[in-house]
């Protein structure tokens, strides 16, 4: 009996001191690190208009189609590339392969609405990235755009140039992937380039 009584407060104590230590101890820790060393990611990332972490849709909560030309545009959302409706979606690739029809018509409709505002596309503004809401894009995807923003707002080739280059991050720890421009720090760069 004192042996059975002995486990039991054995095991009652070890249960509080594990539920102490991982349920508050380590959680603060965790998160007191993550605040002290990389507080803008911890908090998401957020700025004045959105995450630098997820990519968001450029054209506003318009059903139209268009690419609005006086913003930087990422690539296209796995949802619906061209429609922006304001309602939830997913946040996944669209796992369509290369055979698919409706990979193949949807590339279509993006070639055409960017021909559509003056911008030659490349393979990256037209197909999706495998999380399908990618924030970035390489400095090639922004320099395709450019002939499209500066006719939209009257910035200079040469300025938006500059900016894209400003924007432009490098690879990640000096030799991870390849150089790239969050278009939501461009895009607020910009507006305050116009200004």
């Amino acid at each position: 009996m004192r042996t059975a009584l002995l486990n039991i407060r054995r095991s009652v104590v070890a249960m509080v001191v594990f539920t102490v230590f991982f349920g508050f101890v380590y959680m603060f820790a965790g998160t007191g690190v993550s605040q002290l060393f990389f507080r803008g990611q911890a908090d998401g990332s957020l700025s004045a208009k959105g995450s630098t972490l997820i990519g968001q849709n450029w054209n506003g909560y318009s059903t139209t189609k268009i690419l609005h030309p006086q913003w930087f545009h990422g690539r296209p959302d796995a949802d619906d590339p061209l429609v922006a409706t304001g309602k939830a979606g997913e946040s996944a690739s669209a796992n369509l392969g290369p055979r698919s029809e409706v990979l193949v018509q949807g590339v279509h409709a993006l070639v055409v609405a960017w021909h559509k505002v003056g911008v030659d596309p490349t393979t990256d503004l037209v197909t999706t990235s495998g999380s399908g809401l990618t924030p970035d894009i390489s400095p090639a995807d922004a320099i395709a755009q450019i002939p499209m923003v500066s006719e939209a707002t009257g910035v200079a080739a040469g300025r938006l140039r500059s900016l894209i280059a400003h924007e432009t991050n490098g690879r990640e720890l000096g030799f991870l992937g390849s150089p790239y421009v969050v278009v939501l720090q461009l895009n607020e760069a910009l507006a305050k380039l116009e200004k």
